[in-house]
């Protein structure tokens, strides 16, 4: 699973992507009520899965490499 969805954002991108996720969806149900919000459900999904598909598709990644092969000396 890892392959499909590699952690490939920032625990601080994913909040982010999260709430604006949730302020986009938002203007669906509350004020304007447009359908524009409905992209809102991208950023937020990947918020919450933590695996951005463009920033595996171009090699990016905002996360710290965590799993590093040890050295040894």
């Amino acid at each position: 699973m890892s392959k499909l969805f590699p952690g490939n954002e920032h625990p601080v991108e994913r909040a982010i992507r999260v709430l604006l996720g949730l302020a986009l969806l938002a203007i669906v149900f509350v004020g304007p009520k447009t359908p524009f919000g409905w992209i809102g459900v991208l950023p937020l999904v990947t918020g919450l899965v933590g695996s951005c598909p463009a920033y595996t598709l171009f090699g990016f990644s905002t996360c710290k490499a965590s799993n590093k092969p040890a050295t040894t000396t």
